[in-house]
């Protein structure tokens, strides 16, 4: 739920972009004096037009086949043993080094674990240093070493339990926790699938995969619906996936429109357009054609507080531009009412409660006072 600090903030940009973008009327002028920094050097305006919708459509994911550097990664693949694995080493012709305890053991019960100083101990040939080699260069190994003992050993060596290597996943999944690496190479989509795959609430734009302490950030709704490839990722050691929660992915929607209120955006992206027929359309009667704004707030670091977008529906053909603009969540839009003056009114009042960084405003704080 929005603050209501916030949505006055909301109120007061989208007036602020209001008046930088449109002449005043006769008697709109709104009586109140800033002191230092005004509104307008907070914010970004910049109306919505046909350039500005057609970098959006340049941007959207569209399907896309594994990039070349991934499919790479994978046909190089090979499984390195690690601390913890246990290792299952067959001599042919000769059970009693295959299974030392006793056939009715499971090989990962009879195998042989990789101690914590990366080796492992083998009859006849004592212990034997395995971690970071693969399983041909394990085999290699003992059968080389085996030599000295039984003519020609034949040697297969595999891995009963993998134990070393994990990847966590966690979120808004059916069943998060840790999931071993193996011999098949795992990636983001194999992850997911293993864990029972995202949630109804789960937030799909918002996938962040954290490796050696950086942030990578994944849109499951571009790779899983749209197909585009560039979003997958082979995982490794260490890997943490996390699914965001949706709770927060909202639109709020408010001023001159039938039904004002917050849209749950889910795995879906809605566009301007859409976010005002979901409102049950513009009240014709009350709103200001060129006055419906999108708010979208800046990054904390950033030295403004917002971008205010404008999109002016005086032509009726400008709602197409508006279904090519994108919302994103804590968007704010807003439908100002007309006329002018009223504006204005709301504006003067709206302004004094707001606290800026490195401003502050004094005006009219009562409404008999208009």
């Amino acid at each position: 739920m929005r603050h209501p600090s916030f949505l006055r903030l909301a109120l007061a940009l989208a007036g602020a972009a209001w008046l930088s973008g449109c002449a005043l009327a006769p008697g709109g002028h709104m009586d109140y004096r800033t002191e230092t920094a005004p509104l307008d050097d907070l914010v970004d305006i910049e109306p919505i037009t046909p350039g500005l919708v057609a970098t959006y459509r340049n941007t959207v994911s569209r399907a896309a086949p594994m990039p070349e550097s991934l499919r790479a990664e994978l046909d190089a693949w090979t499984y390195r043993i690690g601390p913890g694995d246990v290792l299952s080493i067959i001599v042919y012709d000769h059970p009693e080094l295959t299974i030392p305890a006793g056939a009715e053991r499971s090989a990962a019960e009879a195998g042989n674990q990789v101690r914590n100083d990366g080796t492992i101990f083998y009859p006849f040939i004592g212990r034997v240093q395995v971690a970071g080699k693969t399983l041909d260069e394990v085999r290699e190994l003992v059968s080389t070493r085996l030599a000295d003992y039984v003519f020609e050993p034949q040697v297969d060596v595999g891995i009963a339990d993998f134990r070393s290597q994990r990847v966590h996943v966690s979120g808004a999944v059916e069943t998060p926790g840790t999931l071993p690496i193996t011999s098949v190479p795992m990636t983001v989509t194999d992850a997911l699938g293993q864990v029972g795959g995202a949630r109804d609430d789960a937030d799909w734009h918002e996938v962040i995969l954290t490796r050696n302490g950086e942030e990578q950030r994944l849109s499951l709704y571009a790779l899983l619906r749209q197909g585009d490839q560039t979003q997958n990722r082979l995982l490794q050691d260490g890997d943490v996936l996390h699914v965001a929660s949706a709770e927060n992915q909202a639109v709020a929607v408010m001023g001159q429109v039938r039904t004002p209120g917050n849209i749950a955006l889910g795995n879906e992206r809605l566009s301007l357009t859409d976010a005002l027929a979901r409102a049950g359309g513009i009240n014709e009667t009350t709103a200001q054609p060129s006055g419906i704004f999108v708010i979208r707030g800046q990054a904390a670091d950033s030295d403004k507080l917002a971008t205010v977008y404008q999109l002016d529906i005086r032509n009726a053909t400008a709602f197409t531009m508006g279904s090519h603009f994108p919302l994103q969540p804590q968007d704010v839009v807003y439908v100002t009412t007309a006329p002018l003056a009223r504006w204005n009114r709301v504006i003067s009042l709206l302004l004094p409660s707001i606290r800026l960084p490195g401003a502050t405003a004094e005006s009219i704080s009562d409404a008999r006072d208009l």
